[in-house]
């Protein structure tokens, strides 16, 4: 989850550093001519993933905008064109579900995004109502991941879901938290419940996961989603005006944006990483992450200290 409002003036200042849009098209031109995205194995299934996803809360709660909508969809066409597969939204987060759902249609791409959406209400059919209600807004007849938003009502959401995975309306189920100190409670349902997925927050800024909950996912084979990946744009105004460290050469980043997602995806417990945005030029940026060399623990944190 994070605010692609609160970060945009620090983003742009950030981009000015490195390239204008002509470096940036011609860096997604390589990234697309020449290379395979990264991609990470749902561990339950050895499905891949590749670690640079796209999330929906805010930038895609675009109502009936024209002008809104046709940003998004450039956005969502450079996400499919560079590789991206994931897309995650809520019932929490407006009018998403819907931006996405008829982007996705219109553009024809349903069979190359890993649909994902999450349940938001208490009561077992508020539940069902809830979610039936997404898939509709959505557009889809199964959905690849339907997760249980900040954990409200998971014992009733989960015994539906577990239904509904065996009946083939979802693949996968999981469930969600955005603040650390939520982790021993979610961690509590990992050891439950038969979940393949938890989305939890965690960047440079928010290390916490790391502790126990990532090495648990593993232990459970369960895999892992990344919200929150530049700390709500706080990453951003930590680095504005700073050069990016000579250290960034050694994994092919050429920003701090690619800097911050390559070192959460680097952890072997995280699968995927979702980046929300509504501009492309954002886009292209977080795309080329998912790309080239990946650091290692002892550059891992050398990146961390650089922040």
């Amino acid at each position: 989850m994070n605010a692609e409002s609160n970060q945009s003036l620090s983003r742009r200042d950030a981009l000015r550093l490195i390239a204008g849009s002509t470096a940036v098209m011609m860096c997604s031109q390589r990234m697309d001519a020449s290379a395979n995205p990264i991609t990470r194995p749902i561990p339950r299934s050895g499905e891949p993933l590749p670690v640079i996803g796209l999330g929906t809360w805010q930038t895609f709660d675009a109502g009936s905008s024209q002008s809104a909508r046709a940003a998004l969809e450039e956005v969502l066409q450079t996400f499919v064109a560079l590789g991206g597969k994931l897309i995650d939204s809520s019932p929490m987060y407006g009018t998403s579900e819907d931006v996405a759902g008829d982007l996705t249609a219109k553009l024809a791409l349903r069979d190359k995004l890993f649909v994902a959406t999450k349940v938001w209400t208490s009561g077992k059919a508020s539940g069902v109502a809830q979610m039936r209600e997404s898939m509709k807004k959505l557009r889809v007849k199964k959905l690849d991941l339907m997760q249980v938003h900040n954990l409200v009502d998971a014992d009733a959401h989960l015994d539906t879901l577990a239904g509904w995975k065996r009946d083939g309306l979802v693949r996968y189920i999981g469930i969600t938290h955005w603040t650390a100190g939520a982790l021993s409670e979610v961690m509590s349902y990992m050891r439950r419940y038969e979940i393949d997925f938890v989305q939890i927050n965690y960047s440079i800024r928010e290390r916490e996961a790391e502790k126990a909950l990532l090495p648990l996912a593993s232990d459970r084979k369960i895999a892992v989603i990344a919200n929150r990946p530049f700390a709500t744009g706080d990453l951003f105004s930590r680095t504005r005006g700073k050069a990016l460290p000579e250290l960034a050469k050694e994994i092919e980043c050429d920003s701090w944006a690619q800097l911050f997602l390559k070192f959460i995806v680097s952890h072997p417990s995280i699968t995927c990483a979702i980046p929300a945005t509504s501009k492309v030029t954002h886009m292209r940026d977080n795309m080329k992450a998912g790309f080239g060399r990946l650091p290692d623990q002892k550059l891992r944190e050398r990146i961390a200290a650089s922040v």
